[in-house]
């Protein structure tokens, strides 16, 4: 897959292409800070990006539509940002990409699926505010991440 965005590093400003699969944690290229891993995924591309992850990956199944989606997703991608090397946010359009939302039985969004070597960790539906999936990500993070 060579699909990559571009992250600014929040240590010292720099730009870095960060690819939406690889082996590791994405570094700043520049102070080797470890960088906010956020990817937008489809069904095709679920497999390498979220359940062949080195990382546990936090997958955000939202709508654009989807009012609570919308208010839910800066707070996770702040998290992502915190977490930075222990943490890939993989985002998925629930219209979009119904196998995805079939895998994890969503019958409401958002449902956030937090994941560890593709095996389902937790699961938490529903838009909470971001003290509470703090909490809720630091409790159910595998140890050492």
């Amino acid at each position: 897959m060579s699909r990559s965005t571009t992250v600014v590093c929040d240590n010292c400003g720099a730009k870095n292409r960060v690819p939406a699969a690889a082996d590791g944690v994405p570094r700043c290229a520049k102070c080797q800070t470890p960088l906010r891993w956020v990817v937008d995924a489809t069904d095709e591309e679920f497999h390498a990006v979220a359940d062949e992850s080195s990382l546990p990956v936090l997958v955000d199944v939202w709508a654009p539509w989807c009012g609570p989606c919308r208010m839910v997703s800066p707070a996770l991608e702040r998290l992502a940002g915190e977490m930075a090397g222990k943490l890939k946010l993989v985002k998925v359009d629930a219209d979009d990409n119904p196998e995805v939302s079939r895998r994890f039985e969503v019958q409401s969004i958002p449902t956030l699926v937090l994941l560890h070597r593709g095996e389902i960790v937790d699961k938490q539906i529903g838009a909470a505010p971001e003290p509470r999936l703090r909490s809720w990500l630091e409790s159910k993070l595998p140890a050492g991440s």
